[in-house]
């Protein structure tokens, strides 16, 4: 009988335990971002040109990137001007987690065997807008014609372009990530600061300043 009884406390502790995880899973999941899912991912309005339409793809994530827009003062034309060689940001999740970080890059996609590609694009390196996932998977994209925008009905004063971008290339980590693989499209959207100053870039003589402009913006990625 008082065999009995103990293995009735042990079953009742051990239902109880499994009750308590099972609450408190059911409360984590509860409690996480509703951003973080994608079907609750809300899209701002954007100026013409830069719609993703739905046979384009459906976004799957967004980023909140804080970096810079690294800028060098270079021969233009008759003179100079400040000239974008690479952005540098890290984009972060709705609950504060490293997930993302943006920089331009040579393509790594580019198969120079393929006969389909352009020797040019080869020759130069194809430098084009970079972003790598935490799982290392890594996209390259271009800007697609349109698809930037200083439209002051959406795009803040003094803030860089809101832009479409399409996938070029893509790449998966050396491990198996993905995450970002199956991606089409980029918008970058809700811009703040970035833009190049005005002093520093006048004359021949400031050839090689550089300038490291600090900016905000959301990117929207799209499947």
């Amino acid at each position: 009988m008082m065999k009995s009884n103990v293995l009735n406390k042990h079953t009742t502790r051990n239902i109880l335990l499994t009750i308590f995880v099972v609450v408190l899973a059911m409360a984590f999941v509860a409690a996480l971002p509703k951003s973080a899912r994608a079907d609750d991912i809300i899209v701002p309005p954007v100026p013409d040109g830069l719609q993703v339409k739905a046979e384009e793809g459906k976004v799957f994530l967004v980023g909140h990137a804080i970096g810079t827009q690294n800028y060098e003062c270079q021969p233009s034309g008759a003179g100079v001007a400040y000239i974008l060689f690479t952005p540098e940001a890290t984009l972060f999740s709705e609950d504060r987690g490293q997930i993302i970080t943006h920089y331009f890059s040579p393509n790594l996609s580019i198969d120079p065997s393929d006969p389909n590609t352009d020797p040019k694009v080869v020759a130069n390196g194809a430098i084009r807008a970079t972003w790598q996932y935490k799982d290392t998977s890594t996209i390259w994209a271009a800007t697609v014609p349109g698809g930037a925008s200083t439209d002051q009905k959406f795009v803040e004063l003094g803030a860089v372009a809101w832009l479409k971008l399409k996938v070029v290339g893509h790449q998966d980590g050396p491990t198996g990530g993905d995450k970002l693989s199956a991606s089409t499209f980029v918008q970058r959207l809700n811009t703040h600061g970035g833009l190049p100053p005005s002093t520093g870039c006048s004359s021949l003589t400031d050839v090689g300043n550089k300038a490291f402009m600090p900016y905000r913006a959301d990117y929207f990625f799209y499947k």
